[in-house]
């Protein structure tokens, strides 16, 4: 059976690092909020590049490049836990 132990200080880590995830996520729902507040239809369709100041720009593209490197790490913890449960039977 392989060693499935989880130490007190592991938790902790995860849990941290979920919470400064979901933060990070937060603060930059809030930068995106100021989009939806200034929109106007006459700059262009709602969510096109064009409709956006520079500033709204980098806030898209962060969030965005945020939710890459979220979709990278689920994919490395499936990945872990896909070996470790292969590697007990």
């Amino acid at each position: 059976m392989a060693d499935s132990k989880f130490r007190f200080i592991d938790i902790l880590y995860l849990l941290a690092i979920i919470g400064a995830d979901i933060f990070i996520f937060i603060i930059l729902g809030v930068l995106q909020m100021d989009y939806d507040d200034n929109w106007d239809i006459s700059k262009g369709e709602y969510g096109s590049l064009n409709s956006m100041n520079h500033i709204q720009i980098v806030f898209y593209f962060v969030l965005q490049f945020w939710n890459l490197i979220n979709i990278i790490g689920i994919i490395f913890l499936g990945r872990h836990i896909f070996k470790r449960i292969c590697r007990s039977k």
